[in-house]
C-alpha cells in the first residue's frame, strides 16, 4: 500500500467513523474501489474539479453518506447525479435501497454504468436522460446541488410518489428558495449535516407534498 492510499483509507474509515456509520469488509472495500474508479476515469474525462483522491473521499463519499440517515424509501432517485453521487455511496450503504442515477451527460453515466458494474451494484439503474423526459416515480427524490429548490420541485413534481419526500443538499443561504416553494409543498425537516474533514455548513431540507389546505 502507497502513502497516499493508506490516507485514503484512514480518512475513509475516521470520517465514517465519525458518521457513526458502520460498514462491512465489501462495503469498505466499494467505497475505496469507488475512489479509485474515479481518480482514475477523472485524469481522462475530467468528472469532478476534485483532483485528489483523499479529498474525493470528503467531498463525495463522506458528503454523501452524511445523508443515510434521512433516506427512508425503498426507491431514491438521484437527480443530476453526475458521476454518481449521492446515489451510488447510498446503494453501496443501503443494499435493500433501489437507485436510479439520472443524468443527461453521457460520459458522466458511462462511469455510473462502469462503477455499478465493477464493484457488483445490482440495485444501481443509471439512466442517460433529462428528467422532463423521465416517467417513473420514487419514494424520494435526492439532488446535490442540482438546481433552486424551486426548480428541483417543479422539475421532479411527477416523479414522487404520494407521501414521498424530496432530499435536497445545498448550502446554508436556503432560506430565500424555501420562500419561493409552492403553497402546496413544504419543508419538513432542515438538517444540518456534519461532513468530516469540511468546512462549511451543508443541509439537508425535507420536503412534502401538503396533506391539506392551509387555513385562509
Amino acid at each position: 500500500m502507497t502513502e497516499s492510499q493508506g490516507m485514503v483509507e484512514t480518512r475513509l474509515d475516521e470520517g465514517l467513523k465519525q458518521l457513526e456509520i458502520s460498514v462491512d469488509p465489501e462495503q469498505r472495500r466499494q467505497l475505496l474501489a469507488l475512489v479509485g474508479l474515479l481518480h482514475k476515469w477523472n485524469r481522462a474525462y475530467n468528472l469532478t474539479a476534485i483532483r485528489s483522491a483523499e479529498e474525493m473521499v470528503s467531498r463525495h463519499l463522506l458528503d454523501s453518506a452524511a445523508v443515510l440517515p434521512y433516506v427512508n424509501g425503498r426507491t431514491l432517485l438521484d437527480v443530476g447525479a453526475g458521476p454518481g453521487f449521492p446515489g451510488l455511496v447510498l446503494a453501496i450503504l443501503r443494499t435493500d435501497l433501489q437507485v436510479t442515477l439520472l443524468d443527461s451527460n453521457g460520459k458522466k453515466v458511462r462511469f455510473q454504468r462502469q462503477a455499478a458494474m465493477e464493484l457488483g451494484l445490482t440495485n444501481v439503474t443509471p439512466e442517460q436522460a433529462r428528467i422532463e423526459a423521465f416517467e417513473e416515480r420514487y419514494d424520494q427524490v435526492i439532488s446535490r446541488a442540482f438546481a433552486s429548490l424551486g426548480d428541483f420541485v417543479a422539475l421532479t413534481r411527477e416523479r414522487v410518489v404520494a407521501g414521498g419526500q424530496w432530499l435536497a443538499m445545498k448550502g446554508p443561504a436556503v432560506d430565500e428558495e424555501l420562500a419561493e416553494l409552492p403553497a402546496e409543498i413544504i419543508p419538513v425537516a432542515r438538517h444540518r449535516l456534519e461532513v468530516p474533514y469540511e468546512v462549511g455548513t451543508r443541509l439537508l431540507v425535507v420536503l412534502e407534498r401538503r396533506t391539506q389546505a392551509p387555513a385562509p
